[in-house]
């Protein structure tokens, strides 16, 4: 697993070890990008599955302002930091490591305010529409959610505007857009 494009372009990422992971296909990667990539400029970033970082990190490499890691896992969170050690995003990174929704509050009781949210939890288990539901209304208008699911997976996208749906064989990513209301 590597970066694809932008400041670290090239470099590889640790992975965890094991099956307690899914790190997303390379192919699923660059189609986001591919998507997004002239939306990332100075955005806040929260990957809230984050698992090795690679989409958080990918997003840093490509001109994003900072970004939020935050992983269940500790062993996870370890591969994290040392990604982005190896990045030497150190300054503009933050790591946590909680239960996704108790990271949600988190977020909020800070006042990080993301512009792009990576979703990519375990499939099939309703996560993704337990975290736009709390997410959603604090995002600013403009804010994208990519979320990576089961093809067949389905979930209320709660407010938010479906931008497109990509499919992957049995994978499917979703982008949606907080719309404001001259949008």
């Amino acid at each position: 697993m590597r970066i694809i494009a932008g400041t670290r372009r090239g470099r590889r990422l640790a992975t965890l070890p094991g099956e307690d992971t899914r790190p997303t296909l390379e192919r699923v990667k660059q189609g986001l990008f591919s998507a997004i990539q002239f939306e990332l400029e100075g955005r806040a970033v929260l990957d809230l599955f984050a698992g090795s970082g690679q989409l958080g990190l990918e997003a840093l490499s490509r001109g994003a302002r900072s970004c939020w890691f935050n992983d269940h896992n500790p062993k996870a969170l370890e591969v994290v930091r040392r990604n982005i050690r190896a990045c030497q995003f150190e300054n503009i990174a933050k790591e946590t490591c909680a239960e996704h929704m108790l990271c949600v509050k988190m977020i909020q009781r800070a006042g990080f305010l993301p512009d792009l949210v990576f979703l990519d939890p375990p499939y099939r288990q309703n996560r993704i529409q337990e975290v736009l539901a709390v997410l959603a209304p604090d995002l600013r208008p403009g804010a994208l959610v990519a979320a990576e699911s089961a093809a067949a997976e389905q979930f209320d996208f709660c407010g938010l505007s479906l931008r497109r749906e990509y499919f992957y064989g049995p994978v499917k990513v979703t982008l949606l857009e907080k719309r404001g209301q001259d949008q």
